[in-house]
């Protein structure tokens, strides 16, 4: 039995964060951006600080599958990039390709 979205103890908490950044991104308009802290607040609940982390490496996961971009300052990065500071993700347009 799943238990509802924002339950800290939530199936798998990276998944959960992967298919939650990919339904946030789905909510939006084409090429608007989310913040990773959106996923976090809604499988973290009260909590959410603590995954933030989490949904930084599941933005990466979904980078590297070409499923998203992340973007800093408004340039995309790389997902095996090191990066610090504030991001942005944004989905991939059908039959375009992330970063190779």
């Amino acid at each position: 039995m799943r238990h509802p979205v924002g339950d800290p103890t939530a199936g798998d908490p990276p998944r959960d964060l992967d298919a939650t950044i990919l339904d946030l991104l789905a909510e939006r308009e084409t090429g608007k951006t989310i913040c990773p802290s959106e996923a976090a607040r809604r499988v973290g609940g009260p909590n959410w600080r603590e995954r933030m982390e989490p949904a930084r490496q599941a933005a990466r996961r979904l980078a590297a599958d070409g499923r998203i971009e992340i973007t800093q300052r408004g340039r995309i990065i790389d997902p095996g990039e090191a990066f610090r500071g504030p991001i942005r993700l944004r989905a991939v347009a059908l039959g375009e390709r992330g970063p190779s």
